[in-house]
C-alpha cells in the first residue's frame, strides 16, 4: 500500500471516529432530553387526572371547570389508572394498554414516585393524597411525534456520516497527494541519479522544512559519494600505473635477457635491475599493508601514552637515514611549560610512520640545500606539528586528491615516490582521532599540519583516583 493511500485511510479513519462519537453524543443526549421532557408531561397529566377525578367534590365550580379542561388535553395513546391503597382499581381511562403489577404498586407506596417504560410507552406512577385517603395514580403515554423525530435524526446522522465519509475520502486523497508532491518530486529526481550522473543534485534544498533538510542531507551524501567515486577512479588508474611500470620493466628485461646467451656481466646487470624493480614492488606492497593496518578498528591496536616530542626526534633520525642530504630546522620555541601537554595516546609505530612520511615528503620536494621547518607546539587541547617546505607546491585542483592512494600531481612525476605517504598519514591520524590539513602554493611550498588530542585530561583523571 502506498503512503498516499495510507494517509488517506488514516485521515478518513480519524475523521470517521470523531464523526461517529459526535453523532452518538448528539443522538444520546437528544434521546435522554426527549424522554425526561415527556416524563414531566406525563407526570403533569397524572396530577391533572387526579385533581379532576378525586377532587371534583372538594373544589369550587370554577376550579372544577379548570381541572376538567386540563384533563381533556390528552397525550397520544394515553392511559390513566387510579388505584386505592388496597390495590383495587378506582378509575381508568384511555385506549392504551397499561399493565400494572402488584410489586409496582408496592414500589410506588415506598418511593412516592416511579418512572419506567414498557416498550415505547412511558409510565409515571405516583402517590396522591386526598381527603378520602391515599391513591396511587399511573399515567402513561407514547411520545409518537418525538420518537418519529428521533428516528429521522438517526437517519440524518447515518446519511450525513456516509456522505461525509465520501467527501473525506476524496479530500483526504487530494490532501495526501498534495502533501506528498514534494516527496514524489524528490523520488523522481533521485531515480535520475546513477553512478554516471553523481553530479546531479536535488532541487528542493533551499527551504527550512523537513523535506528541504532531507534534500540537503541527501545532497551532502551525493557530494561524498561523488568524491569517493572520483577517488576510487583515481586510485585505480594511478595504482595500476604504479604497479604496471615495475612489472613491465621486469618482464621486458627478462625477455630480452632470454632471447640469446649473454655475458656474465649482462646477466648481473639484468638481475640488479630486476632486483631494483622487485624492491619497488615490495615498497608498494608494504605501503598498501600499512594503509590497511591504519584502517582497522582502534580496539585492535595497542595504545599507550607517548611524548610527541620524543616521537618527533625518532622520526627525524629515520628521515635523515633515508635522505642523508635532507635539512630540517626543528623549532621547539613554542613548547608549553607543562610537558604533560605534549603527551598523546596512540600507537608509537603508527604515529612514527605518519611523522616520517610528512618529513620525507618535505625532504623530497624541497630544493637541494633548502631547510624544511618543523615546528612543534600545543594549544589548549591538541598537540600541533607543522612541517613547512619550500618545494614545488601543489596546484589547487590537485589538493583534493592528495589523500588518494597512488595519486601524484603532474608537477612531481619526475620525483621518486608512489603516492602512498599522505594517504597513509591521514589514515593513521584519523585513527588517533586527530586531523591533517595541507596548505600549498605552486612554486612557493607546502605546509602540512598534524593535530592530535592531548592525553593530559586522561592522565589527570587517572592520577586523581
Amino acid at each position: 500500500m502506498t503512503i498516499r493511500n495510507k494517509l488517506t485511510l488514516q485521515f478518513a479513519g480519524i475523521f470517521a471516529l470523531i464523526l461517529i462519537l459526535f453523532s452518538l453524543v448528539i443522538y444520546y443526549f437528544t434521546s435522554i432530553y426527549r424522554q425526561d421532557d415527556f416524563f414531566k408531561r406525563i407526570e403533569g397529566r397524572a396530577y391533572d387526572t387526579a385533581a379532576h377525578v378525586l377532587e371534583a367534590d372538594e373544589v369550587s365550580g370554577k376550579a372544577r371547570r379548570s381541572n376538567q379542561i386540563r384533563y381533556y388535553q390528552e397525550l397520544p395513546f394515553e392511559k390513566v389508572s387510579i388505584y386505592r391503597q388496597d390495590g383495587s382499581l378506582h378509575f381508568s381511562d384511555g385506549d392504551g394498554q397499561l399493565e400494572v403489577a402488584p410489586d409496582m404498586l408496592e414500589r410506588v407506596r415506598q418511593e412516592g414516585m416511579v418512572q419506567y417504560t414498557q416498550e415505547e410507552r412511558q409510565v409515571v406512577g405516583m402517590l396522591y393524597k386526598d381527603n378520602e385517603g391515599e391513591f396511587i395514580v399511573f399515567s402513561s403515554s407514547v411520545d409518537a411525534y418525538s420518537l418519529r423525530k428521533l428516528q429521522h435524526l438517526k437517519i440524518i446522522l447515518i446519511v450525513g456520516f456516509l456522505g461525509s465519509m465520501v467527501v473525506v475520502l476524496l479530500a483526504g486523497w487530494a490532501f495526501s497527494r498534495e502533501a506528498l508532491r514534494p516527496i514524489t518530486k524528490v523520488v523522481g529526481e533521485v531515480e535520475k541519479i546513477s553512478a554516471s550522473d553523481l553530479h546531479l543534485r536535488l532541487s528542493n534544498a533551499d527551504g527550512k522544512d523537513e523535506l528541504s533538510h532531507l534534500s540537503q542531507t541527501f545532497n551532502k551524501m551525493l557530494d561524498r559519494l561523488e568524491m569517493a567515486f572520483e577517488m576510487q577512479s583515481t586510485f585505480v588508474s594511478n595504482a595500476s600505473h604504479e604497479l604496471r611500470t615495475p612489472l613491465t620493466a621486469m618482464i621486458g628485461e627478462l625477455e630480452v635477457a632470454l632471447m640469446k646467451p649473454r655475458e656474465k656481466e649482462e646477466y648481473q646487470r639484468v638481475l640488479a635491475s630486476t632486483l631494483e624493480d622487485a624492491r619497488l614492488l615490495a615498497e608498494l606492497s608494504n605501503g598498501l599493508l600499512q594503509i590497511a593496518q591504519a584502517s582497522v578498528d582502534t580496539s585492535k591496536i595497542k595504545l599507550a601514552h607517548l611524548r610527541f616530542d620524543e616521537l618527533l626526534w625518532m622520526a627525524h633520525e629515520q628521515a635523515l637515514k633515508r635522505h642523508p642530504g635532507a635539512l630540517f630546522d626543528i623549532d621547539f620555541d613554542n613548547l608549553p611549560d607543562d610537558e604533560d601537554r605534549l603527551i598523546v595516546k596512540g600507537n608509537d609505530a603508527l604515529l612514527l610512520i605518519a611523522i616520517v612520511n610528512v618529513l620525507e615528503n618535505a625532504a623530497k620536494f624541497s630544493p637541494k640545500g633548502e631547510y624544511s621547518t618543523v615546528r612543534l607546539s600545543a594549544d589548549r587541547r591538541e598537540v600541533v606539528l607543522q612541517v613547512t617546505d619550500k618545494g614545488v607546491g601543489i596546484a589547487p585542483h590537485d589538493l583534493r586528491h592528495v589523500f588518494v592512494p597512488f595519486f601524484r600531481a603532474n608537477n612531481v612525476r619526475n620525483i621518486t615516490g608512489h603516492g602512498i605517504g599522505l594517504p597513509l598519514t591521514e589514515s593513521i591520524i584519523k585513527l588517533h582521532k586527530g586531523s591533517i590539513s595541507i596548505d600549498s602554493r605552486v612554486d612557493e611550498g607546502t605546509i602540512v599540519t598534524l593535530r592530535l588530542p592531548q592525553a593530559i585530561g586522561l592522565i589527570s583523571a587517572k592520577n586523581t583516583f
